[in-house]
């Protein structure tokens, strides 16, 4: 084995202090596979109870009109995340487009948003209004307040008190961290967030920005009182299959109005032709749980890693684990360089391409991403990224197969062993 990771460009040293810190995780990855299994058997009642067989798996083109296999995954989706309807569409094209879609249909001019989870994720800066950009909310009159966080990475609940209006029609919950050094907020934490919020004004929505969370826990913020939960297809959920979507769970009412603002007021659900993905849909469901728990090992595996070589992580190897996103603190552009560059090399796509920090679209500060993927963008396999910016924290997260994740990190050691900003 040592002399197949050595022909993968993995040195003797650096794989065999990876063995050392695998010796102490079993009990870890014990833990994790049981939540895998308590999901598969969740996402499984939910395709027997909708009786999923080969004509659900048939290709639509055109208005899509009638889309039984689109529909019945739909169904599939509500009943897995125990909501009243799901929209889950090819149409939607990422994750901020899915998010987009929730907050544009679910609030009109004169509306007030409000994030008692501080800034929100680069992305949805411009969608919010926040830096200007054409079309965004503020364009459209709805006003936007945050809270932030307590120094300790806890909700400031006095403040959220205060910042509940009657303008205040829509609160969203970011779950994940995203591009900061926060903790990942469990679904428990949420659960108890949304019943303070919904106690001070019993009308408000939630919305949970549920990315990079699904399937890492055995609840979900559906189960504990979200409004809406919203993601991506070419995370978690996707399985690694899913080349493209998004889906949208909740009430009826608000899943509704997102269709409507998807496709057209008058249309909603009933258009949208699913182009022949629904078996990477279905499929791409089926897998997530083992592949979100071969995620979840490769991040715990990265935390112990880069603990024991003295950097800071987010979370911590120890900690639970509400995400599949692992930060580490690497404290210059030049180690950001470093670990792309050998989770880049560890890529089945891709693996000699050298990443380079640039002007991603969306983003304030350039961004190095590590994507040598399948499919591109897609956050449930192999990659690693972050904003050029202090404390030069990069983002790992993914790994279709645990032992894929294994050697990035084991790769991204030796790119900063290699530099010399490590030594083992």
């Amino acid at each position: 084995m040592n002399e197949m990771y050595r022909q993968l460009g993995v040195s003797q040293a650096v794989y065999e202090f990876g063995e050392s810190i695998l010796g102490g995780l079993t009990e870890r990855f014990r833990e994790i596979d049981a939540v895998a299994e308590y999901n598969q058997c969740k996402v499984l009642a939910a395709m027997q109870k909708n009786r999923v067989n080969a004509t659900h798996f048939a290709a639509t083109t055109g208005y899509g009109y009638d889309d039984e296999g689109r529909d019945n995954l739909e169904r599939v989706y509500a009943d897995c995340f125990h909501t009243e309807a799901a929209l889950v569409r090819p149409q939607i094209t990422c994750g901020t487009h899915a998010l987009t879609v929730a907050l544009s249909a679910n609030l009109r001019p004169g509306d007030e948003l409000l994030s008692p989870v501080g800034r929100p994720y680069d992305t949805l800066e411009e969608v919010i209004g926040i830096r200007p950009s054409p079309c965004s909310l503020a364009e459209y009159g709805v006003s936007y307040r945050e809270v932030e966080l307590l120094p300790d990475g806890t909700f400031d609940y006095e403040g959220i008190r205060r910042a509940i209006t009657e303008k205040t029609k829509l609160i969203t919950i970011q779950r994940s961290k995203g591009y900061a050094t926060r903790p990942t907020f469990s679904v428990e934490q949420i659960g108890e967030l949304i019943a303070f919020c919904k106690k001070c004004k019993p009308d408000v929505l939630c919305m949970v920005d549920n990315c990079y969370g699904e399937f890492v826990e055995m609840q979900e913020p559906s189960d504990l009182g979200a409004d809406m939960i919203v993601g991506s297809l070419i995370k978690n959920p996707g399985g690694g299959l899913a080349p493209i979507g998004g889906y949208i769970c909740g009430k009826r009412e608000c899943v509704d109005r997102c269709a409507y603002r998807l496709s057209a007021p008058g249309l909603g659900q009933e258009v949208g032709a699913n182009l022949g993905l629904m078996p990477a849909f279905y499929q791409g469901l089926f897998l997530s749980p083992t592949v979100v728990a071969s995620a979840v090992k490769s991040a715990v595996f990265a935390a112990a890693c880069y603990e024991k070589l003295g950097f800071r992580v987010v979370p911590g190897s120890a900690e639970s684990r509400h995400d599949i996103i692992q930060a580490v603190e690497l404290g210059s552009k030049e180690a950001m360089v470093a670990f792309c560059k050998g989770i880049q090399s560890a890529a089945a796509v891709d693996s000699y391409v050298t990443p380079e920090p640039w002007a991603m679209p969306g983003y304030e500060s350039e961004v190095i991403m590590a994507a040598g993927a399948f499919v591109q963008g897609s956050s449930i396999e192999l990659s690693a990224d972050g904003p050029i910016r202090p404390p030069y924290a990069v983002y790992f997260q993914g790994g279709l197969t645990w032992f894929h994740g294994k050697l990035g990190i084991l790769l991204s050691m030796q790119k900063l062993a290699d530099a010399g900003i490590i030594k083992l």
